[in-house]
């Protein structure tokens, strides 16, 4: 039963959006098995001013030992 959560800037549209999510499910599927309909994956769109303390800072540098790719910034440097 993945579920995938995506936190990113607002702006892009609803067909990007479902574009992404279409892709994600299917690389899902390749590589884990699941049926589709055991997928869930939900978008979070979150201001670049509130990044830091509502991603980075609890996503990203309160579980870094469970990310799998870590990113090239942090806002508080």
């Amino acid at each position: 039963m993945p579920h995938v959560s995506i936190k990113m800037y607002p702006g892009r549209s609803e067909d990007i959006k479902k574009d992404l999510v279409a892709q994600i499910s299917q690389i899902i599927q390749d590589k884990t098995g699941c049926d589709d309909n055991s997928i869930s994956v939900s978008i979070e769109e979150i201001a670049a001013g509130e990044w830091p303390e509502k991603v980075y800072r609890p996503d990203i540098m309160e579980k870094a030992n469970l990310l799998y790719k870590k990113p090239g910034y942090n806002p508080f440097e």
